[in-house]
């Protein structure tokens, strides 16, 4: 019972780790409608910046500077490239952040080389946390799950109980009578763009010690990401939110599994070839995002809490 009250919180942060990446992924696609490809890549780029940063400021000051710096190149990006995509339809935005994530890639192969770096725990977070027998939670993964409910509570309160939330809130539906009113909504969406790539970065550098840090990083999380926003709904944060901690708890209790599928196929009464029956559950838990978007697509393809087209 221990162990798995341990997995569910370490289930639980990787699911807050992972809604802070997806929540910035549907804030872009709610204001610019912008599925952007290269998401992933801020949160690479800023893995690598916090790496640097800490290593010559300190973890504490990579954790703010690294998510500011990517968010000024986020924002960057949106004014000189995106914004200027936008005019030729949705095609071509997204073959632009599809490019963006390759030029990132290299552009981290540059500067930090082919190989894997790792940031060191801090001192003050490093050991266990709590202790159950042989089960143990971290520090560091209750400091991870802090700092991103915090993130995210702060999040909430600008978009709902701020002018700039409320301004914001309105331009996704109404972007002409808030364009009327003297808002500007290309700077707006400009904003919108920063904050989405400071919160990948800022959940790259949080995820950076208990990762690694590579080229290959953004190709790794990028598709957990779009199974996430796809299965919670496109555009919904709520939806997004919910999904994170699905996929988050159901892959990492898969991981930590005895179980076999074969023993799993029995208790639902079903007989699997003996090839199957003996794989490990832990074996196909990288599987278990995908399997959940198939099975949600196939059931419910506007995801938890998207809307329909004849919804809207």
């Amino acid at each position: 019972m221990q162990a798995f009250a341990v997995a569910t919180l370490n289930g639980i942060s990787y699911g807050l780790l992972l809604f802070m990446l997806s929540a910035g992924l549907t804030l872009i696609f709610s204001m610019l409608g912008v599925l952007n490809f290269a998401h992933a890549s801020f949160y690479m780029l800023g893995a690598y910046l916090g790496y640097s940063i800490a290593a010559h400021a300190g973890f504490v000051v990579a954790l703010v500077a690294a998510p500011v710096v990517v968010g000024v190149v986020g924002a960057a990006l949106e004014r000189t490239l995106l914004r200027h995509a936008k005019a030729n339809g949705p095609l071509h935005e997204l073959l632009l952040t599809f490019g963006l994530a390759y030029l990132l890639a290299e552009f981290v192969k540059l500067v930090w080389g082919l190989g894997s770096v790792s940031i060191a725990l801090p001192a003050l977070l490093d050991g266990p946390l709590v202790e159950w027998g042989d089960a143990t939670f971290s520090r560091y993964r209750a400091f991870m799950m802090a700092t991103s409910i915090g993130t995210l509570a702060a999040l909430y309160l600008l978009l709902r109980t701020s002018r700039t939330g409320l301004v914001l809130r309105a331009a996704l539906t109404h972007a002409r009578a808030v364009e009327a009113l003297g808002h500007d909504v290309a700077r707006i969406g400009t904003l919108v763009f920063a904050v989405g790539t400071s919160l990948a970065a800022l959940a790259g550098v949080i995820g950076a010690p208990l990762a690694v840090v590579e080229p290959g990083m953004a190709e790794a999380v990028g598709s957990i990401v779009f199974v996430v926003v796809i299965v919670g709904g496109l555009g919904s944060l709520g939806g997004a939110f919910a999904a994170s901690l699905l996929i988050g708890c159901v892959q990492t209790w898969a991981v930590g599994s005895d179980a076999s599928l074969g023993s799993l196929a029995h208790i639902a009464g079903v007989r699997l070839p003996t090839v199957w029956a003996s794989l490990a559950v832990s074996q196909v838990a990288p599987l278990v995002p995908y399997a959940l978007l198939v099975a949600m697509l196939a059931c419910r393809p506007r995801g938890l809490f998207g809307r329909r087209e004849d919804d809207a």
